[in-house]
């Protein structure tokens, strides 16, 4: 399989993971009015169509990117090296990150890109920070707690203008007499379906990493593969179940999703195989820890157990980014609420910076 050898190599598949995952979601855009129950479907297709692409070619070369033995070809490492304790384990977190993942898109079409996405990724950061932090020892506590203070605020400005938003909404929802009340409210389910989807996110790094033991555990291919699987086969159940009690809408049947015209697919299939594609960058660049080591001490920590929180900072920094100033769904919000949100991008990106030169999480 190839593998990185060098510390460049790595920290760019790190880097593609993070631009990978703050932009599939706007395949998700690009699909206009579709219902995300629909889009979901082939989503979660292009994820493991994109896993096993990656496994049975870079997975199953035999030599890595500085031309050195790549270690074990991905079927030999599935079915000969790794235990079938790690392939629970790797089921399990694409089961956990999957029901986080669907939640954050429900939460998406609700309060769109801009705030759904900075605030659920956002906590899953929090909760991969601290999770870390049980097992672990030898962390700047000052520079740690800054950024769990840094992310948190930055949460609470988008929750806010999620609310200033919704404001706007129904005040404009009594002028045009689309609702008989005259009471103006504030609909919270959007923000709360991404306080809830975000730490299941945060959640399945533990799973990913007992699934990956130095001994036992699966290599980066592998790893994607079962993580993948999961989230394939856990979408029967929360899709289905999201089907026939709708978030927003009508419930939609099954025959809904075969009826729709063929290029609809196409652009949710992108969606999954781009989220994918950084999945399988993000193990990949990780794999780099023990040749990275024998070069001398990382100038950046991101080859380390970091590594898989500072691609979620990014990712909730770009995907807030593209929805602010791409998509510009804000632009009919009050200015209260742009400012709010723009101000929160600050915070998360302060956040990733300041967890950027902490010291590397040490057993």
């Amino acid at each position: 399989m190839i593998l990185p050898e060098t510390y460049i190599a790595a920290l760019v598949l790190a880097i593609l993971a993070a631009i990978c995952w703050g932009s599939w979601a706007n395949t998700y855009k690009l699909a206009g009015r579709q219902r995300f129950e629909l889009f979901y479907w082939d989503y979660a297709l292009g994820v493991l169509v994109a896993a096993i692409l990656a496994a049975f070619t870079f997975g199953s070369l035999g030599f890595n990117v500085a031309g050195g033995g790549g270690g074990f070809a991905f079927v030999d490492d599935l079915m000969l090296h790794a235990s079938k304790h790690s392939w629970a384990y790797g089921f399990a977190a694409g089961i956990v990150f999957n029901l986080g993942t669907i939640l954050l898109v429900a939460a998406m079409s609700l309060a769109g890109m801009s705030l759904a996405f900075p605030v659920g990724l956002g906590l899953a950061a929090v909760v991969a920070i601290l999770l870390a932090l049980i097992d672990r020892a030898h962390v700047n506590a000052v520079l740690l707690l800054s950024t769990l203070v840094l992310i948190l605020a930055a949460v609470m400005l988008d929750v806010f203008a999620y609310r200033a938003v919704a404001r706007r909404r129904s005040q404009e929802a009594i002028k045009t007499g689309r609702t008989k009340s005259t009471k103006v409210t504030v609909s919270w389910k959007g923000i709360v379906l991404a306080l809830i989807g975000g730490p299941l996110v945060g959640l399945c790094f533990p799973l990913i990493d007992r699934s990956r033991t130095p001994d036992t555990g699966m290599g980066p291919y592998a790893a994607a593969f079962m993580f993948a699987a999961g989230v394939l086969v856990s979408t029967f159940a929360y899709n289905l179940l999201l089907m026939n009690l709708p978030i927003r809408g009508e419930p939609i049947e099954v025959l809904q999703y075969l009826r729709q015209p063929k290029k609809s697919h196409l652009l949710p299939l992108l969606g999954g195989m781009v989220w994918a594609a950084g999945t399988v960058c993000l193990f990949v660049a990780t794999s780099a820890v023990a040749a990275a080591a024998t070069q001398g001490p990382d100038p950046l920590p991101l080859l380390g157990p970091n590594a898989g929180i500072l691609v979620v900072l990014a990712a909730a920094l770009l995907s807030g980014l593209c929805g602010l100033f791409v998509w510009k769904e804000l632009k009919d919000a009050p200015e209260r609420a742009r400012s709010l949100a723009a101000l929160a991008l600050v915070l998360l990106l302060t956040s990733l910076a300041l967890f950027l030169v902490s010291p590397p999480f040490t057993a």
